[in-house]
Formats: structure tokens, C-alpha cells, sequence
């Protein structure tokens, strides 16, 4: 009889029972967490623009789909921040002060980001988030910040401007300094101490400590009295979903905005995730994120709640706690869906400044303007930062961030079109062959002209990167007998590359020469060989470049 091998242990947060001390840590992190994101979820509702309803709605929804259909152990789907901003931004500009319309534009939003998300998880398009380069999501990200925390100051001091855009809103605020509330200034400024002193404790739920000390300052110190509103009534209408009556021009409309809603959602989303995976040792599905973040999204949209995404704070609050799996997200769902049904009155008589505090203190700890200190060592990427940063400030939310992205798409294919080619040579008596310009110890071979274009060859850069070719033959046209093109840095080649590689080959051969090829990968041989340009036949393609130098010495 043959003993089986046990089967092996299953990691804490994947597939397969959970151990009794893994449920236990997810309980006791549940429970954490859940004191945190309530109180956020009401007040990212109110940056958004829109009544607490919908950000507890998205709170609840965001936290049952992840747990259902999310990879991570550790990652809160739940409002944000900076999606709450964007959202407020896109509906106000198309509403144009209609706050019915300010709302169904919201839901129908919510609606095209998720079926985004749920296409792209399709397209198995998980890392699409890379196109947004690192400096650009920083500056955006820090710009959004400086944006939240300048509209949280008008809840503390009770002052109201009237424009929107940063610098007159900024400037109003201070110009009516006069006429602030000291005693609203003071009790926020209480309430972020208190906050940023009891965080440093795990497993404290803060801030449903400062919001219960703040409504007992209210009844005691009575500051309404001083002109200190509350928060008001808040009440769950659980509606029917149903698809907003919105124009075609409206949803057209929509449609471009749920693009970068997706991209600042996703980048946020998938930038936390991989982080707490990456400390973890574990693997991350992106794919899998998308799906559970388009589920989530779109059926927030249907019940009118708020953007989601798994946001820094919440998901290292989690992790803090002791999360072990995605069972912590189920259980702060369920302790929120207990504390709605039973206290969410007393929320309603939380003083504004304390719910600001709240808001502040949360997105405050992104805002360390040393996050952008290696970039000014490193003499790099500078400028993206600062204009990152400015578009926000300046050109508002929504169009500074789609100038921002814009500009990292732009940045990309400028990286990629630019025609970097390096002129090979041999280094020293073997078999390798690296750049002229950056080994001078390389030496060129005596009637070989040997390049190696430096980024992937497509449309947007082939001809050029040829053309610098034909210049360097016409530099020597008497000596050189062979041309060896590297193609190494080109997984694969489009329409417009094979139609230029081919007018390149006659090139070659009407001026006696011939062209090889090294190092080209399987699908651009494969397609290259399907094209079968006659001045390129498969019998000059070789696997090196020493290789591609012999044969042409041999010829010759």
C-alpha cells in the first residue's frame, strides 16, 4: 500500500479553508477597519457633492465584491479620495448647477467606468496601468491632495467661496480671514490631533473615537450655538436600480470622462494592491482586480452610489489590523451594515469641522513633497512632476488630470519614436558586440555597417530610424559591403515596419550590398517570413550578431 503525501498547507489569503487563527486575526481586522471607513465613506460624499447615502452604498458594495471576486488579502475597495473629487468635478461641469441631473450623470458614469473595467479585465489588460508613468500619478496624486484639503477648509472655518478653481478659491479663503470661525478652526484643529495621535495605536478605530468625542463637545460645549453646523440628517434609501434617462450626447459625453475615471481608479487601485503583494511575497491578477473593481463599479452606479476603488489608506489600515485574507473586507462590510441600521443617527450630529478632520487626515499622509526629491537628484522627469502638480491646481480637477495622463501617453510614444539606433562594434577578440558610442573599446568590423535600433520598431518610428541607416551608409559608401540590422529590441513587427524593412532591403541590394539579420525574435521572423520581401530572404537571418558578422566575412 502506497501513503499519499499530505496535502501542502494553504497560504494565508488563498483558495482553500481558513485557518481558526487566520479567522480570528480577520475578525478583530474587520472590526478595525470598519470604524475607519464609515466615517470616510460620509465624508468623501460630501466631496463629491453628493447626499452620505451614496458613499456608504459604495462602501458596503465595494467591500462584498472584492471580498467575493478580488484576489488580495489585504485590499479595501471602498469610496476614494481622489475618485470623489474627480466625480464631483465631470458631473458639476456637464450639470451646470442641475443637482438632479448632477446625479443621474454620477450613476451613469459609475455605469460606463465599471463596463470599462469589465472589458478591459476581457482584454486581459491588467497592466494597462504602466502607460501612466510614475511621476505623472505622483504629481496628480499630490495635486489632488492639496485640492481636498483646500475644500475641507471652507467645513472648518465656515467661510464659502465662490469660484471653484484653486488659486481665486485659495484667495478668497484667505481674504475673508476675518471672517473665519475661530471656534469651527479650533475644534477641527482639535479633532486632526487627536487623530494623528490615536492612529499611532493598531487596531484603534480612531476615528469613530474622535467623531463620538466630537458630538459629545457638541452637546456639552454646545457649538452650534457658535455657529458650528452638524452634519445633518443622514438616511439610507436602498432604490431600485435602474439605468439613468440621460441624452446620447450626454452619454457620448460620459463615455470620455469614464476613461480617465478607469486610469485614476485603476492606477490607485492596482499601485496598493501590488505594493501589499510585493511585501507580502504574493502574486497579484490584475485581471481578476479588474473584474472585481467593474462589478463593483457598475452595480455602484445602478444603486446611485460613489466611484470605487482599493485605496492606500484603507487597505494599509487593513493590513495593520492583522488581515490574513479576504474574509477581513466581509466582516468590516458586515459590522458597517450593523452600525448603519443602528447608530447612523448619531453620525448625523457630528460637527462639520470633525468630519473635515477626518477627510484631512486621511489623504494627508500622501502629501510629502520628499516623494519627489529623487527625481531632482536624479536630474529626471522634473518638470513632468511640477506640471503634473500645476494642471491639477490650475486647469481644475478633470482637466488637469486628463492633461496629465495625456502627457504620460505622450511621453511614452516620444520614448518610442525617437530614432535611438547604436552602431555596434566587436569588443576585443570574441564573440560580443555592444555600442561604439558607450564602449570605445568596440571596435567596428572592416566593411560592415552593424546597427541595433534602441527601441521596439513601429509605425511611429521605423522610417526614421532607417533613414539614420542610409545616412551612415552614404558616410562610407565605398567600404562598406554588408549592413547587419539587430533586431533584438523588437518583439514583434507591424504593417508599417514590414513595408519600411522591405523598401530598406532594395535599398541595399540596388547598391550591391546585402542586408542580415540578427536577433529577431519568433513572431517578427514569423511574420517577416509570411511578408517574404525578396531582397530579404530567410537565408540572412541569424541568431547573433557574430553570427550575422561571420557569414558576411565568409561571403565576402
Amino acid at each position: 500500500m502506497i501513503n499519499k503525501p499530505a496535502p501542502a498547507p494553504t497560504p494565508p489569503g488563498q483558495s482553500g479553508a481558513i485557518p481558526t487563527g487566520t479567522r480570528w486575526s480577520d475578525l478583530i481586522a474587520g472590526l478595525s477597519v470598519a470604524g475607519l471607513l464609515l466615517p470616510e465613506a460620509v465624508a468623501y460624499s460630501g466631496i463629491a457633492n453628493l447626499p452620505p447615502q451614496a458613499g456608504i452604498i459604495a462602501l458596503l458594495i465595494g467591500l462584498l465584491c472584492y471580498g467575493l471576486i478580488g484576489k488580495s488579502p489585504f485590499a479595501i475597495a471602498s469610496a476614494t479620495s481622489s475618485s470623489a473629487v474627480v466625480l464631483a468635478a465631470a458631473t458639476a461641469q456637464l450639470a451646470s448647477g442641475n443637482v438632479a441631473l448632477q446625479l443621474l450623470l454620477g450613476a451613469g458614469l459609475l455605469m460606463l467606468t465599471g463596463l470599462l473595467f469589465l472589458v478591459a479585465a476581457l482584454a486581459r489588460l491588467g497592466n494597462m496601468s504602466d502607460f501612466i508613468a510614475k511621476p505623472v500619478l505622483r504629481g496628480v496624486t499630490f495635486g489632488l491632495v492639496i485640492v481636498i484639503i483646500l475644500r475641507q477648509l471652507p467645513n472648518i472655518v465656515q467661510i464659502h467661496p465662490r469660484h471653484d478653481d484653486v488659486p481665486r478659491f485659495a484667495f478668497e479663503l484667505l481674504s475673508q480671514f476675518p471672517s473665519w470661525n475661530l471656534v469651527g478652526l479650533l475644534t477641527g484643529g482639535i479633532a486632526l490631533a487627536l487623530l494623528t495621535a490615536l492612529g499611532r495605536i493598531r487596531r484603534l478605530p480612531a476615528a469613530l473615537l474622535v467623531i463620538a468625542l466630537g458630538i459629545g463637545a457638541n452637546a456639552w460645549l454646545n457649538l452650534t450655538g457658535y455657529g458650528v453646523p452638524q452634519v445633518g440628517t443622514v438616511t439610507i434609501h436602498w432604490d431600485i436600480p435602474s439605468l439613468p434617462g440621460l441624452s446620447r450626447v450626454q452619454w457620448s459625453r460620459l463615455g470620455e470622462l469614464a476613461v480617465a475615471m478607469l486610469l485614476i481608479l485603476y492606477a490607485e487601485s492596482y499601485s496598493s494592491i501590488r505594493y501589499f503583494a510585493l511585501k507580502h511575497g504574493q502574486d497579484t491578477t490584475p485581471n481578476r482586480d479588474l473584474a472585481a473593481l467593474g462589478v463593483a463599479n457598475l452595480i455602484a452606479g445602478l444603486m446611485h452610489g460613489m466611484p470605487i476603488g482599493a485605496g492606500y489608506s484603507a487597505s494599509s489600515a487593513n493590513e495593520a489590523a492583522g488581515a490574513q485574507s479576504r474574509l477581513a473586507g466581509l466582516i468590516a462590510a458586515a459590522v458597517v451594515l450593523l452600525i448603519v441600521l443602528t447608530l447612523l443617527p448619531a453620525i448625523a450630529l457630528t460637527p462639520e469641522p470633525v468630519l473635515a478632520a477626518i477627510v484631512i487626515h486621511a489623504v494627508g499622509h500622501t502629501l510629502q513633497p520628499s516623494m519627489f526629491r529623487p527625481y531632482f537628484r536624479w536630474r529626471r522627469d522634473r518638470l513632468i512632476v511640477v506640471g503634473a502638480v500645476l494642471a491639477v491646481l490650475l486647469l481644475g480637477v478633470l482637466d488637469g488630470l486628463l492633461a496629465a495622463i495625456a502627457a504620460s501617453l505622450a511621453l511614452t510614444l516620444r520614448q518610442f519614436a525617437e530614432p535611438n539606433l547604436s552602431v555596434l562594434g566587436r569588443v576585443g577578440n570574441g564573440h560580443d558586440f555592444a555600442g561604439r558610442a558607450v564602449h570605445p573599446d568596440a571596435q567596428p568590423v572592416p566593411g560592415i555597417l552593424i546597427v541595433r535600433p534602441e527601441e521596439p520598431l513601429f509605425f511611429a518610428n521605423v522610417e526614421r530610424m532607417l533613414t539614420r541607416v542610409r545616412q551612415l551608409m552614404l558616410e562610407d559608401p565605398t567600404t562598406i559591403h554588408t549592413v547587419v540590422l539587430s533586431l533584438e529590441e523588437s518583439p514583434d513587427l507591424d504593417g508599417t515596419s514590414i513595408e519600411a524593412m522591405s523598401e530598406f532591403a532594395d535599398f541595399v541590394a540596388q547598391g550591391q550590398r546585402q542586408l542580415l539579420l540578427a536577433r529577431a525574435h519568433d513572431e517578427a521572423l514569423a511574420v517577416l517570413a509570411r511578408a517574404a520581401p525578396p531582397a530579404l530572404p530567410l537565408t540572412t537571418r541569424y541568431l547573433s550578431v557574430d553570427d550575422a558578422v561571420t557569414a558576411a566575412l565568409q561571403h565576402r
